[in-house]
């Protein structure tokens, strides 16, 4: 009886003493827990350089779709979704969307384009020979040995797209990796998963709708004056005058309300935002120095734009005037969307002073605006119809080119 009431009887609790040595005693796993200084350096400035490297692969990539049909409309609605999300957080470091996705891509074009200079070069060999002896035993081996290399390129390639599309996988094949990773089942379903899911990220179809619906808004918006302006052209000085001034006073006024509706438009989401007149003069009223600021630099660097317009560019280097429009416009974008914040996080309008000071400021902007795009007919490859080139609203290329 007594040995069974020692067996139900608790333990003794553990004394103070005997409890175990702290975690934090282990130098192990501090060193693992927390890396050192060097380390965390060395890992920023990788981060750094990928985030330079993608924002530099996404102003190209947007550069060559803003020349193409349809997918220039991509470049638009990115930009447009830029304004959108700056206006609703309030920080600026939001316009830098997609930058880490884009160095993704960018590593795989880069790592692409090395290996396949081999290829050329035999290519170019095999050219050669064609053209020195053609049919002969040296062409038909470098045609052999370009068959031979362009097989190993493309299956080389593919595998470092697959290990993670790194420049040091494209560097080094690993042929025992891909001996073990083709021994392993659900390879197909992994590089699926994987490809869809960095598709989704990139959010192709919502920038592509986004900029569908803001050139739609804004076309309606240009259609009147910029129709005014080229009908204008058409006729005798003395009527073309006439239509010219009324034009050029109807731009003036969508040039002072549409990259605000375009901006209200991202933040709503609704086609209706795009023609709202009365919320984006509230909202003036309430960041009136921000609109007025936001807007000269819009409409300020929008005009250099037209200078590239003077000679038609090659086709082959149709892009690289795009690439100069994505980079005076970004800003201009990050800006329009800065001030409609400003207005968003305020509840009361500004004093009258600062209002009125704002809608006088504006006047010359808008004017001298539409002063140059009119005369922009006379030095521009395209003459009247460059009237529809409107960058500081529309895609960041020639609309000529959809």
């Amino acid at each position: 009886m007594h040995a069974v009431i020692q067996m139900e009887s608790p333990a003794p609790a553990a004394l103070p003493d005997a409890a175990p040595p702290p975690l934090e005693a282990s130098p192990a796993v501090i060193s693992v827990a927390r890396p050192n200084v060097l380390v965390r350096f060395v890992r920023g400035i990788g981060s750094g350089v990928e985030w330079l490297f993608g924002g530099l692969t996404l102003a190209v990539t947007l550069a060559v779709f803003a020349v193409v049909p349809v997918l220039n409309l991509l470049s638009l609605g990115y930009l447009l979704e830029v304004s959108g999300r700056v206006a609703r957080t309030g920080k600026l470091r939001s316009a830098f969307i997609g930058f880490r996705q884009a160095a993704v891509f960018g590593r795989l074009v880069l790592g692409a384009w090395l290996m396949m200079l081999p290829v050329r070069f035999v290519s170019g060999m095999w050219r050669d020979a064609e053209l020195i002896a053609p049919g002969s035993g040296p062409a038909a081996g470098w045609r052999v040995a370009l068959f031979i290399l362009t097989v190993l390129t493309a299956w080389h390639i593919v595998w470092a797209c697959l290990r993670g599309g790194k420049l040091r996988h494209f560097l080094w094949p690993a042929p025992l990796k891909f001996i073990r990773w083709l021994r392993q089942g659900g390879q197909y379903e992994s590089a699926r998963n994987a490809v869809l899911g960095y598709l989704a990220r990139l959010r192709l179809p919502h920038y592509l709708k986004l900029g569908g619906v803001g050139f739609v808004g804004a076309v309606a918006w240009l259609i009147v004056p910029v129709g005014i302006l080229i009908l204008g052209s058409l006729l005798p000085p003395g009527g073309g005058v006439l239509l010219g001034l009324l034009g050029g006073g109807l731009l003036m006024l969508v040039a002072l309300h549409l990259p605000f509706l375009q901006a209200h438009y991202a933040v709503e989401g609704r086609f209706g935002a795009l023609f709202e007149l009365g919320a984006v003069r509230k909202l003036f009223r309430r960041a009136p120095v921000a609109f007025w600021f936001a807007l000269l630099i819009t409409l300020l660097f929008s005009l250099p734009l037209y200078l590239l317009k003077i000679e038609f560019p090659p086709r082959e280097i149709a892009w690289l005037p795009s690439l100069f429009f994505i980079l005076f416009i970004f800003p201009a974008r990050v800006l329009t969307g800065w001030a409609v914040s400003r207005a968003l996080r305020h509840e009361e309008p500004r004093h009258w002073f600062f209002r009125w000071t704002a809608r006088l400021g504006a006047i010359p902007i808008v004017w001298f605006y539409a002063l140059i795009v009119y005369l922009t007919q006379y030095l521009s490859w395209h003459g009247a119809l460059s009237l529809l080139e409107q960058h500081a609203f529309l895609v960041p290329a020639p609309m000529l080119s959809m």
